[in-house]
């Protein structure tokens, strides 16, 4: 093959692993760290003393709470109940619903729940997206959850945990309709979460290989890896801004961002990885460059050095000795 044509085809190949390269740690991260139940529910569960998203917990829990306010056997929601709305009601009972809710989310009983409600949605998503036969709206039981709640309690010495019924509600989490394209990209994501990366991996190698100057294509390479890097961080920065701002109005903007952090935090050291190793590689191809003029420059001067203490030494052992009288 051509130098020149060796050239530019191990260009395209360097050019498509450094293209590929973020775009693979976006795919596997996505296929194989959030489809890990566990690492799922690991990675929530430091948000669980979060005082931001303690504090949504607790305005949302405590506002289905004073929907469900009964008076005198009488449900009060959006009702009149003896002249008075249930704005009005709400008002009044509002606060202690609220710091009785937040005193929860202070328990252990709270973080068992997080942990475990963390756990049967992520079970759940993940099934449905997974089994193509299963039809219809994805819902999650919430029995599991209050058991584990119930049994937390127990060992807690709570005198009314015994007296608390394990019911099994179900929430909905998926419509029925949007379950048929979330299946199709998953799938595609699955795929791409494993083919991107080797076939970055292969590029990159292959690049290197056929280059005339492999010294070159390795700085090549790694600065391109460091640039990958570099803007997958900066779209996870530019994501968390437009994800920030796209939050409903009940959830707060420190909360999804505390959130959008936990999710994110694996994918944010990969991109530092990238970023610090590529630029390694480049610094390290770049010094070597100049290791051979030195270690010749090196070589010589110790055999002029050699030859120089050896020529006086020769030049006394060639000279007559004279005798004195």
């Amino acid at each position: 093959m051509p130098p020149r044509l060796r050239s530019a085809l191990s260009a395209v190949l360097v050019a498509l692993s450094c293209f590929l390269t973020p775009f693979g740690a976006l795919a596997a991260w996505a296929a194989y760290g959030l489809t890990d139940s566990g690492r799922y529910v690991t990675t929530m569960a430091p948000l669980a003393a979060n005082p931001d998203v303690r504090n949504v917990i607790a305005d949302t829990v405590g506002a289905g709470i004073l929907r469900e306010i009964q008076v005198g056997g009488v449900q009060i929601g959006g009702a009149r109940v003896g002249g008075v709305r249930m704005s009005a009601t709400q008002g009044v009972m509002a606060p202690f619903v609220h710091d009785a809710v937040r005193s929860f989310t202070k328990t252990e009983a709270f973080r068992v729940a997080w942990d475990e409600g963390n756990r049967v949605t992520h079970e759940a998503v993940l099934h449905a997206l997974q089994d193509e036969g299963r039809p219809g709206t994805v819902t999650v039981d919430l029995a599991p959850v209050t058991a584990s709640v119930k049994h937390q309690l127990a060992h807690e010495n709570v005198s009314l945990a015994n007296n608390i019924p394990v019911q099994h509600t179900r929430v909905e989490l998926l419509p029925a309709g949007e379950l048929g394209p979330l299946r199709r990209e998953f799938h595609v994501l699955e795929v791409a979460g494993f083919w991107l990366p080797v076939a970055a991996a292969v590029f990159a190698v292959t690049g290197i290989a056929v280059a005339v100057r492999r010294r070159r294509a390795i700085t090549a390479t790694a600065l391109g890896t460091a640039l990958g890097g570099a803007l997958l961080g900066l779209a996870l920065a530019i994501g968390r801004h437009f994800t920030v701002a796209d939050l409903p109005a009940e959830l707060s903007g420190a909360a999804g961002g505390a959130i959008y952090d936990a999710l994110t935090a694996t994918l944010r050291k990969v991109a530092w990885l990238l970023l610090g190793v590529g630029l390694t590689v480049a610094a390290l191809a770049w010094l070597t460059r100049y290791a051979r003029p030195v270690r010749e420059f090196l070589l010589l001067r110790l055999l002029r050095e050699r030859r120089a203490s050896a020529t006086p030494a020769a030049d006394r052992a060639q000279q007559p000795t004279r005798a004195q009288v």
